[in-house]
């Protein structure tokens, strides 16, 4: 298993229906990377220049190529993909802001209802 630290250029007119399609865990149940891209996008930072990053935990060769034929290339362009140990990517851009502030660092699928809500 690989574990890579992934940027791209959101399609700033489809993160409505990814936002929704997370909460919904549309994903989650995907085999074999549902759970593990449900969290990862959860998860996903905003960096200063308007790209998104995120880590991402990968199988296959070329790296997530199932990832981007089922959801990644519905919502992000020009991704670049640099491979880190596990939780290093993480802890790079842990001090950027999230992309979806309403979910929290737990289980893939899970959010907090009343975070990043008024």
């Amino acid at each position: 298993m690989a574990h890579y630290l992934v940027t791209a250029k959101r399609k700033p007119d489809r993160l409505g229906n990814l936002l929704t399609n997370l909460r919904r865990n549309a994903y989650a149940s995907m085999r074999p990377f549902g759970r593990t891209l449900t969290y990862s996008l959860q998860n996903a930072r905003s960096r200063q220049d308007g790209l998104v990053t995120w880590e991402e935990e990968d199988y296959c060769s070329p790296p997530l190529a199932q990832e981007r034929a089922a959801v990644l290339d519905e919502f992000f362009d020009e991704l670049d993909i640099a491979r880190v140990q596990e939780g290093a990517g993480w802890k790079t851009i842990e001090t950027f802001p999230r992309l979806f502030p309403e979910f929290r660092g737990g289980q893939a699928g899970e959010f907090d209802e009343n975070e990043g809500r008024s």
